[in-house]
């Protein structure tokens, strides 16, 4: 059975990802590049720049007035925030155009993802008063494993996520019974890979952890919350798919039950808000 960085190499191999977002990624986890080069390496990828003067265009941003250069694009948007882009405009790529299931849809998935992300945003911003990239990252990709393992080995994702839809044990233990890792090891490598904060890889290996160590404020903490919340809205990328949070961290909720029921109640408006830049149907 492969591991998750076998699944990796091989993914890599069939160059799925474009050259022009992996650069671009790294690029901005070293923090010792000029804007100038970074417009240089943009201005390679035609569909990324007209995707980029749309987003900071878009009502989302509400500037006074209209954005016509790469460099300036980048200035208002931010780094984190551009990077963010990049990974979503990756993730879409990845989504579009694939099969679909009655149990699992890469489709379902990208609805989910772009569902945490924004409820991420939302805990690490009202709950605790942290800057939200981040979270908003690790939101949209902490199940993009899922992806790789139905690309790679459909038939034995689908046995996993057939399993996990009539069983009693995680999603987890039934991708590495029936493909020997997990979509969060697979995540976690492809992340690592593309060289992002060490908070986000932590958040996507441990997604599915129930451990009371995890801190509410953790990163990981913030990734489980959001999705145990997405869950009950049955935004789940596998069908019936439940949350399964610690001790630690439902206490946290209960002590802070009015704050999260108003999160709950604002994520209809805030997606509606940012239909625009996460719709599969925009180019």
């Amino acid at each position: 059975m492969p591991t998750a960085s076998v699944l990796l190499t091989k993914f890599k191999s069939m160059k799925t990802l474009p050259n022009v977002a992996i650069q671009l990624t790294r690029m901005i986890s070293e923090d010792s590049y000029s804007m100038q080069a970074f417009e240089e390496i943009i201005k390679l990828d035609p569909t990324l720049v007209l995707k980029l003067l749309k987003t900071i265009n878009s009502p989302y941003y509400a500037l006074m007035s209209k954005v016509t250069s790469i460099s300036e694009a980048v200035a208002f948007i931010g780094m984190d925030n551009l990077r963010n882009l990049i990974v979503m405009d990756v993730l879409k790529n990845l989504v579009t155009n694939s099969k679909s299931s009655d149990v699992f849809s890469r489709n379902k998935l990208w609805l989910h993802s772009a569902a945490v992300a924004i409820c991420s945003q939302l805990i690490a911003e009202r709950i605790f008063q942290q800057n939200s990239e981040n979270a908003f990252l690790c939101g949209l990709i902490h199940d993009i494993g899922m992806i790789i393992e139905d690309q790679l080995e459909p038939e034995l994702f689908m046995m996993a996520c057939n399993a996990y839809k009539s069983g009693e044990k995680s999603i987890i233990q039934y991708e590495k019974e029936h493909i020997g890792t997990d979509h969060a090891k697979v995540g976690f490598q492809l992340a690592r890979d593309w060289k992002l904060p060490l908070s986000v890889l932590n958040g996507i290996q441990q997604h599915h952890l129930n451990n009371n160590k995890i801190k509410p404020e953790e990163l990981t903490g913030i990734i489980q919350i959001a999705d145990y919340l997405i869950y009950r809205q049955n935004v789940t990328p596998i069908e019936g798919m439940q949350g399964n949070l610690s001790q630690t961290l439902l206490l946290h909720m209960r002590k802070n039950i009015q704050e999260y029921k108003a999160i709950a109640l604002d994520l209809p408006e805030e997606l509606a808000k940012a239909e625009e830049l996460y719709s599969l149907d925009k180019n």
